[in-house]
């Protein structure tokens, strides 16, 4: 079974196609693994994306030979159609002769694409035998979902090590740093819950413009937020309003790009031009709430600032309505934040929330806290420590062995095409002959 856990050195001049079939956020998270395969000499990289994303894909990756799909059958009221329109791509892939393939949703169709190819040059997710089967670092990942807030490596991360020896985390993105062009703001997710009322919206410009002297901001969003736009708009003061442009609605893939570029900040829930910006190298001022957390899916890269929800509920889960009404939200328009937002030293920590940089380690990136406190910080040390054992590439630090036992059970390490000892028993044993 072909896994990144193995001892082979990648091979170079290969052809490697990567299935990204989620959405926008999705594709930019994407990059390290792209770029760990475009970097090896001679190598050739294929994806295989949405179509509504095939345009993006070009931008963010133009050395990639990018397949179209009807992944998501938008506008199709026969799904008959969207098969019809990816036979042609489907046996244009099955004639590529792929010596990789990083299948990397756990989806109907990914699954079912993963068919077109023999089962042992596919990593991450594959149908072997009319069975659904995923790869251990996979099967890793979905135990890290039940302890979500300590657990789990940010989505770039993972979805590189699937990949044999990834590129360094620092050499992903560029630093983010202050372009002049003013604040961006992005005025909701794809999931409303993550994202936060105009008022609160309104105050947060407010204070931005203030605290970085900016003078313009720009409206950012899909054409279903023209609504939220104008409302934003009325909420406004006179002057703040008279600086700001509204594009929501109006820019294509490049079109974000360009108004993206150069700029001070964004200010911005968990959403695909956040992720945008990161790759632009724009500052982000990130706020996260609900089921959106920071350390599975921050800003990529040094230079971004995160505000995280520290409710003893968060991360929830996005599919199970609130008892609370989004009681998160509330926080984001206080008074503290507020004014450290716009440069008064007069504040204290903000209540209800930590404010993060971000940061890196031999696993990628992470966040640490400078206001607030972060209660999971020690337990999700530990974490990283024993996974980054796990790939090969140890911290320094002890792991409780109850905790290795819970991530790392017998068959992971003990079965035949299982991931290899290496360092990572040595290191359990040691640890464990520590506290005996």
């Amino acid at each position: 079974m072909q896994e990144s856990l193995s001892d082979q050195p990648p091979v170079s001049g290969r052809r490697h196609l990567v299935v990204q079939l989620a959405r926008f956020g999705d594709l930019v998270q994407t990059k390290r693994l792209v770029a760990t395969l475009a970097a090896r000499p001679g190598a050739e990289v294929h994806l295989a994306v949405d179509r509504s994303l095939a345009a993006l894909a070009e931008l963010l990756f133009p050395g990639a030979t990018v397949h179209a799909l009807a992944a998501h059958a938008q506008g199709q009221a026969d799904p008959g159609a969207a098969l019809a329109e990816n036979l042609p791509v489907f046996a244009a892939l099955r004639e590529a002769a792929f010596h990789e393939v990083y299948n990397l949703n756990y989806s109907g169709l990914n699954f079912a694409l993963s068919t077109l190819f023999d089962p042992a040059i596919v990593r991450g997710h594959r149908m072997e035998n009319g069975q659904r089967l995923s790869g251990l670092w996979a099967r890793m990942a979905l135990r890290w979902t039940r302890q979500r807030r300590f657990a789990g490596l940010n989505l770039v991360d993972y979805w590189a090590e699937l990949a044999d020896e990834p590129l360094p985390p620092g050499a992903v993105n560029p630093v983010a740093r202050r372009g002049g062009r003013g604040v961006g703001l992005v005025l909701a997710g794809r999931n409303a819950r993550r994202s936060l009322p105009p008022r609160t919206l309104a105050l947060l410009a407010g204070a931005v413009v203030q605290g970085t002297g900016a003078s313009r901001v720009v409206l950012l969003g899909s054409g279903a937020e023209r609504g939220a736009a104008r409302e934003l708009l009325a909420l406004m003061p006179r002057a703040l309003r008279g600086i700001t442009e509204n594009a929501v609605g109006a820019t294509d893939w490049r079109g974000l790009v360009d108004a993206l570029t150069g700029l001070d900040a964004l200010l911005t829930p968990d959403t695909g031009t956040m992720h945008l910006a990161a790759h632009l190298g724009v500052p982000v001022q990130g706020f996260f709430l609900s089921s959106a957390w920071c350390f599975e899916t921050g800003p990529y890269g040094l230079g971004h600032r995160v505000w995280q929800t520290d409710m003893d509920c968060a991360p929830c889960l996005e599919t199970e309505p609130c008892p609370i009404g989004t009681r998160c939200a509330g926080a984001f328009a206080g008074r503290d934040l507020l004014r450290h937002l716009a440069g008064n030293p007069a504040f204290e920590p903000p209540e209800g929330l930590t404010g993060y940089v971000s940061a890196f380690d031999a696993l990628g990136l992470t966040f640490r806290p400078v206001l607030g406190q972060d209660p999971e910080a020690e337990r999700r040390r530990q974490f990283r420590t024993l996974m980054a054992a796990v790939l090969g590439r140890p911290m320094p630090g002890s792991v409780d062995p109850d905790l290795a036992r819970e991530f790392l059970p017998e068959g992971d390490w003990m079965l035949p095409g299982a991931a290899k000892p290496h360092t990572t028993m040595e290191f359990l044993d040691f640890q464990e002959k520590v506290q005996a």
